[in-house]
């Protein structure tokens, strides 16, 4: 049990870690190409990748027909569009501040989840809730409507944010029996696909291959949308409500690496901010004992 619990808590940090560091590699990205050409790119080659270690090295099976329905929903909420609005949105936000709107989701995907198995929200998860929500404004407060932050980016970003939610709540409603990477994979890929007519109709300037593109676009694929993804999908079959406390993680992870890498501003706001999440932190782990119980 301990070893379990251990495991569970290694997992979670990990997944925090490395998703909190999309909003930045995506922002370095970007000073390179176009949003959805980045990301783009990245779901058809990790959706590649990841699909050939699944049937050469894993001699995974391939999908049934009514699990290519299933695959195309979660990849289509799932990747095309929280990651196709995410990238768009980071054009009109700190990276920072997209990190720390990751605390929204864990409402999305409490009240989605309740609306789906007629399970009651708790008072404890509502209160850990509300302060993420409130870190987050307070955090953005300062920033709102300048260069660094907009209305419009944070209205995307929080469609993003619904959409992403979705797919949580729908890959854990589904009894899987396809292989976790298999899944992943196609996921990715079946993401890219319908994302590239949208790639296409917005092409509106010249995109630069540049060194920091092939570097922003493989830690977009090997940390986060291979392992950071892979984790996740650990953590949501483990239980979807609790998974989604991890990613009260990420914002405080990603401010940091917003202000050591990017120099995005720290401000009093942001403390206030970063106190209330960690805040929500404390409260939602309170009812982790065990990730077996």
């Amino acid at each position: 049990m301990q070893k379990s619990f251990t495991q569970y808590i290694l997992t979670g940090i990990i997944f925090s870690v490395l998703w909190s560091s999309a909003s930045i590699a995506g922002k370095f990205g970007l000073y390179s190409v176009e949003p959805l050409v980045l990301f783009n790119i990245r779901f058809f080659l990790a959706g590649t990748i990841l699909l050939l270690y699944a049937y050469v090295y894993k001699k995974s099976r391939m999908p049934a027909s009514k699990e290519w329905k299933n695959l195309v929903v979660f990849g289509a909420f799932n990747t095309a569009l929280y990651l196709g609005i995410f990238i768009i949105a980071l054009q009109y936000i700190t990276a920072g501040i997209t990190a720390l709107a990751i605390a929204l989701n864990p409402l999305f995907i409490s009240l989605m989840s309740s609306f789906w198995s007629n399970r009651k929200v708790t008072i404890t998860e509502w209160i850990s809730i509300a302060l993420g929500i409130a870190g987050v404004f307070i955090a953005s407060y300062p920033l709102l409507n300048t260069k660094d932050v907009t209305a419009f980016g944070l209205i995307l970003l929080a469609i993003s944010m619904v959409a992403y939610s979705y797919g949580a709540v729908f890959y854990a409603s589904i009894k899987w029996t396809l292989e976790r990477v298999t899944i992943n994979g196609w996921q990715v890929l079946i993401g890219g696909i319908l994302i590239t007519p949208l790639t296409i109709i917005f092409h509106s300037q010249p995109n630069n291959f540049d060194t920091r593109f092939w570097f922003s676009l493989i830690w977009l694929i090997v940390p986060v949308s291979i392992i950071a993804v892979q984790l996740w999908l650990i953590l949501l079959k483990t239980d979807a409500i609790r998974a989604s406390i991890w990613l009260y993680l990420c914002p405080i992870f990603g401010l940091l690496f917003s202000s050591i890498l990017l120099n995005e501003p720290l401000t009093f706001y942001t403390l206030v901010g970063t106190v209330l999440v960690l805040g929500a932190v404390f409260i939602g782990q309170k009812k982790i004992h065990s990730p077996t119980e």
